[in-house]
């Protein structure tokens, strides 16, 4: 579960960028993947336009994204979630009930070992079509690398 503030830049584009490693290595029946906001602003509604041409222009469709809030019940469901910011790694340590729950926690970014000390995506949406490009770039290479991270368990899984 990949999570932002609204659901319509940051997450979706991860989710979608995450689930295509996934489906190109052959693994696409193995795992789920999901994004969510920890605000209910935009519920129902598309990816804001700039992440879908984005992600268009890197060869991304993210056109079938809606989106939803965080939920208590996807702790349950998740066993990963995945911040874009050290801001949502906090609502979500706050939300969360268990030790359990914080333990699936972790910011995207800190799977990337070419990110340096960097550790939030910033937010795109206040800034121009360069900037959710930029945005972009960077969840691509963190989410090669949680991928990355994650294949061998998933290859071993049965």
């Amino acid at each position: 579960m990949f999570v932002c503030t609204g659901n319509i830049c940051r997450s979706p584009m991860a989710d979608v960028v995450f689930r295509w490693f996934i489906d190109q290595s052959g693994l696409g029946d193995r795992v789920v993947s999901a994004s969510s906001g920890t605000g209910d602003w935009h519920v129902g509604e598309p990816a804001d336009g700039r992440t879908l041409e984005a992600l268009e222009r890197r060869g991304y469709d993210g056109r079938g994204h809606r989106a939803r809030r965080f939920t208590l019940t996807d702790f349950d469901r998740s066993d990963l979630i995945v911040a874009l910011d050290r801001s949502h790694e906090r609502v979500l340590s706050n939300w969360a009930r268990t030790t359990a729950d914080t333990d699936k926690l972790g910011l995207l970014m800190s799977f990337d070992a070419q990110a340096g000390g960097d550790l939030d995506v910033p937010d795109p949406y206040y800034g121009d079509a360069g900037m959710f490009d930029e945005v972009l770039a960077m969840i691509e290479s963190a989410s090669r690398a949680l991928f990355r991270q994650l294949e061998p368990a998933i290859r071993t899984t049965s």
